[in-house]
């Protein structure tokens, strides 16, 4: 998967990155350039995936020869549309074909991309036209088959056998045909697997700050097609240094283009305010990085020429040195899924009081009879529609908290599903079915206590491992409210850090989330009471009324789950065989 950072012995990340071995500590964090990376188009892990088709039994539509199929495949959107992504070559005379086209995609864990594939019997005539410009409605539509691209990664075998369908499905029985099989194979391009560890250093940085040395940190930048400078890769912070080392960062030769592309690498200081210093640049590919390493030379750091003045860059006497350059390949997330690894699905809902009353439309339960989501419906929705793909049997653990059950006491995680011996419910509708049972079947009250909920995952997350089960949990914990256990959840959690668990937290409502942000750890790893500090950062929160304009904030905290996931694999030495 293609990401890169500092290596996990690493120091802080410069500003506040993610990635599998970032440590992200103290003031390593900056909001105000993490908003920038994104807004320049830095995203999670990805992986480009090469589809091969075959198909079985189709149907025969000539009189005397067999079909001649070709496949057009196409993504389908949220509204039902769809956008043609490719086609296959014509196969003549057959209804077994074996495709030699393959195609391309990118794969995104946070999405869900939905592929939708049409056979379609090519008439004779057309031939000797390039499959491009053929006009669909002139062939004869032998039937399709859809599904999303997690249904084939996740196979083990990386290979998904569908029915051809030809008429409504929707229709019943009588109306849908099936009409052979449709195989499709995913395998992950060597290009997602292949990184580059760099070692840096300067020498003779200049100092920007008045009283005290630069606080330096490096940042990699590729090229889009457009020309636009996109950040890839960035170092941990080298406080008071002139001539910094930097720890040892990786870059996904995919993520770059190739070793010949040209990549941009910028030295700032750090300031706390967010206002970064650009102390110099300079303009190499990964062949040419390799080159200085193996010549043992450096190159000159410049600035750009300020506009109106002379054309020519001004270059300084700050160097940049390659200490090391070691390519090497990887395993990836698809490749543990392709191992058997799983992700389970866990979901805890607040009930609590501030939340108000479930039956009025001001609440933030308000069961809306239009049917509209409300906020802790919409992350359920949003959330497990992504994470069910990944979870075979679909049997979630479900809870509440901040409510008191009938007859009972405030419980502070009780079973969602109103039962007292398993939390378990099947699929994301018995979420919402359990859920919306619930807000009928509980007194909301309060306070809001997240520990319980955390140590019950936890639980669940360490009888997998010592069953060694090949799975790795991820709790959604959606809440309106400031908790009141924030030392015992950071025990909780810091407890959590070395078991298969990560943690999302989806704030609804106006509140005050400042405690969310600490739990976070983005700026400083979670201490317990005892003065232990978490392994590894398990926690992202985002607020929901950031996602009303649409769910790239949402898919930004589930593109992070693939980074903790490896980041767990490899801090425990597990690789898939």
């Amino acid at each position: 998967m293609g990401n890169c950072c500092s290596d996990e012995n690493g120091g802080h990340s410069g500003v506040g990155g993610n990635g599998a071995y970032a440590a992200n500590q103290n003031n390593g964090h900056n909001e105000a350039f993490d908003a920038l990376l994104k807004s320049r188009g830095y995203q999670g892990l990805y992986s480009h995936v090469e589809l091969s088709l075959s198909a079985t039994g189709l149907r025969d539509r000539d009189v005397l020869s067999k079909s001649d199929p070709m496949v057009v495949i196409y993504s389908k959107g949220r509204d039902g549309s769809l956008q043609e992504l490719s086609r296959t070559e014509v196969v003549p005379n057959s209804l077994n074909p074996k495709w030699i086209t393959k195609y391309t995609i990118a794969y995104h864990f946070e999405t869900v991309q939905n592929l939708v594939f049409r056979v379609c019997d090519v008439d004779t005539q057309f031939h000797n036209q390039d499959v491009k410009m053929l006009k669909l409605e002139e062939q004869d539509f032998l039937g399709e088959a859809s599904c999303t691209l997690s249904e084939i990664v996740t196979k083990s075998n990386g290979s998904l056998t569908l029915d051809i369908i030809r008429g409504e499905q929707s229709s019943g029985p009588t109306h849908a045909q099936k009409s052979g099989k449709l195989t499709i194979c995913a395998e992950e391009s060597v290009a997602s697997k292949t990184t580059v560890e760099l070692k840096l250093r300067c020498s003779e940085l200049v100092s920007k700050d008045l009283f005290s040395k630069s606080d330096p940190f490096l940042v990699i930048s590729k090229y889009t097609e457009s020309g636009m400078m996109v950040p890839i890769c960035k170092t941990e912070i080298i406080k008071d240094d002139h001539s910094p080392k930097w720890k040892p960062i990786i870059v996904n030769i995919q993520q770059v283009g190739s070793k010949d592309s040209p990549l941009t690498i910028e030295c700032y200081d750090f300031n706390s305010n967010g206002k970064h210093d650009l102390i110099g640049k300079i303009q190499k590919s990964l062949s040419d990085l390799e080159v200085l390493h193996s010549t043992g030379s450096s190159t000159n750091l410049f600035t750009s020429a300020a506009v109106g003045q002379s054309s020519q860059n001004k270059v300084l006497k700050s160097q940049l040195f390659v200490d090391s350059f070691f390519e090497k390949t990887q395993h990836t997330f698809l490749d543990y899924l392709a191992w058997g690894y799983e992700l389970n699905f866990m979901v805890a809902i607040d009930f609590t009081a501030s939340n108000g009353n479930p039956r009025l439309h001001d609440s933030l339960h308000y069961i809306d009879p239009s049917g509209r989501p409300n906020d802790y419906q919409r992350a359920i929705l949003d959330a497990g529609e992504v994470l069910q793909f990944y979870d075979r049997d679909r049997r979630y653990p479900a809870w509440g908290f901040g409510a008191r059950p009938i007859d009972g006491p405030v419980s502070h995680c009780f079973n969602l599903n109103g039962s007292s011996d398993y939390c378990e419910v099947e699929g994301i509708q018995g979420i919402m079915t359990a859920y919306m049972s619930a807000l009928f079947n509980v007194s909301l009250a309060g306070p809001t206590i997240f520990g319980p909920v955390v140590t019950s995952a936890a639980d669940i997350a360490n009888q997998s491992l010592m069953k060694r089960e090949r799975k790795y949990f991820v709790l959604l914990i959606i809440t309106d409210g400031v908790i009141t256990d924030l030392q015992e959840t950071m025990d909780a959690l810091v407890h959590a850090a070395d078991l298969p668990l990560s943690v999302l937290i989806v704030g609804v409502g106006g509140a005050d989330f400042k405690e969310m942000e600490i739990l976070d750890a983005d700026k400083q790893r979670l201490e317990s009471t005892h003065g232990r500090v978490a392994v590894r950062d398990i926690v992202q929160f985002v607020p929901f009324r950031d996602v009303q304009s649409g769910d790239s904030v949402l898919q930004a905290l589930l593109a992070e789950l693939p980074s903790q996931f490896l980041e767990y694999m490899r801090l425990k030495r597990i690789q898939p065989t």
